[in-house]
């Protein structure tokens, strides 16, 4: 039996779509193979696994917490990834198969890295991402700071990720085809192919009764999602359409402050809810009590609420950039500011042509993200990678 080690960066308090992958995987490959799971601590594991239904085997997984006792999740820097290095290193000496279910890193030898979001904590790579206008991938500014911490790693026999992502012994799997083009016209080719992150949650088949109405949002409410762009977008469209469109807003609010604010900016607004964080059938039922979706997180490298709205039966109306866009597929539900996405939402109610199309358009692509499409092509790139592990042993 083939012996695999697994990194991923920890399971949070509050789950997001991310922790579906690394359970999907190590159920998969605990079917043939022997799986260490390492984690920068190793708390909520058990939480995550009942949260989501992923048949993974505790008694059978081995956790291996690879970071200092009292690190935090918010801290970084070299000495703090050698750290991470040397443990993973010494962990990958009896692996046959290595993989990373958080972005690009070190085993010291060839590896499988499964990228989960764009920041892969190079600082110029990001900035790219931001304005790839303004930065020229070609020609990197001189940073002394950089110089000094490429020349630490290096002595500590440490790789950079332009050095990682540029071998060919490598494998990188980009989630999109948004971050597979960014990658690669920043640090150059790769080795690797896109790879599409776990789309598993399903919805009842039976018909149901939706508000014509109702604009929904399902994940983190937090800053960073852009809560008040949606806001500002339903509220436009109620002004311009005269329609009583609701919006709820569903999900784990990221800080008191925040929810403060959010609470602030509402103040009046009898058509914004809040239900708070739904799952299972909570959560099937809300979305499927709406009839259109808003996203408002541009530079995002998927989205797997995109492809639950979709499955579920809601129009979303998304940025016209990222991979929210790519998961749409359809340049008429796309916006490049919040003026354009009330326009669009506004069209969705008054012209009824338009809404059928777009529905019939969403309906294809959901077919796309289904559950067993999903784990087909999950059994199929890990069944070939453990199989090349086998033979590379051999050899």
């Amino acid at each position: 039996m083939k012996k695999v080690l697994i990194y991923y960066r920890y399971f949070g308090k509050t789950l997001g779509g991310g922790e579906f992958l690394p359970l999907t995987v190590i159920a998969e490959l605990q079917k043939t193979c022997e799986v260490t799971l390492a984690l920068d601590w190793t708390d909520n594991v058990d939480c995550a696994v009942e949260v989501f239904g992923i048949p993974v085997d505790l008694p059978r997984l081995k956790l291996v917490k690879v970071m200092p006792k009292r690190f935090h999740n918010n801290q970084n820097g070299v000495l703090l990834s050698f750290y991470r290095f040397r443990r993973l290193k010494q962990l990958a000496k009896d692996a046959d198969l290595c993989i990373s279910m958080a972005n690009i890193m070190d085993f010291g030898k060839p590896a499988h890295h499964f990228l989960i979001t764009i920041d892969l904590g190079d600082a110029e790579f990001s900035e790219y991402v931001r304005n790839p206008a303004a930065v020229d991938p070609h020609r990197r500014r001189f940073s002394l700071k950089r110089l000094l911490g490429t020349a630490l790693r290096h002595l500590l026999g440490m790789r950079t990720k332009r050095e990682i992502i540029g071998n060919p012994e490598e494998h990188i799997y980009p989630n999109s085809r948004y971050t597979a083009d960014l990658i690669r016209n920043f640090y150059g080719a790769f080795n690797g192919e896109v790879f599409y992150p776990p789309t598993i949650f399903e919805f009842p088949s039976e018909p149901v009764q939706r508000d014509p109405l109702k604009v929904v949002y399902l994940g983190r409410v937090t800053a960073a999602k852009r809560i008040g762009d949606i806001i500002e977008i339903v509220k436009l469209a109620r002004e311009r359409s005269g329609a009583d469109i609701t919006l709820s807003i569903a999900g784990h609010l990221g800080s008191k402050t925040y929810e403060e604010k959010l609470n602030r900016l509402t103040a009046g607004m009898d058509w914004v809810s809040f239900p708070g964080k739904l799952f299972g059938t909570q959560k099937a039922d809300f979305l499927r009590s709406g009839s259109f979706a808003v996203h408002t997180t541009r530079q995002e490298a998927f989205g797997i609420s995109i492809t639950e709205y979709l499955k579920a039966g809601l129009i979303p109306i998304v940025p016209d950039e990222g991979g929210a866009c790519e998961v749409v597929d359809s340049p008429e539900l796309s916006f490049r500011n919040n003026d354009e996405a009330a326009d669009i939402l506004v069209r969705l109610l008054n012209d009824p042509d338009f809404r059928e199309r777009q529905s019939r358009r969403c309906a294809e692509r959901a077919g796309q993200f289904t559950k067993q499409v999903y784990q087909e092509k999950q059994t199929r790139l890990l069944h070939r990678l453990v199989e090349a592990a086998g033979s590379e042993k051999k050899s």
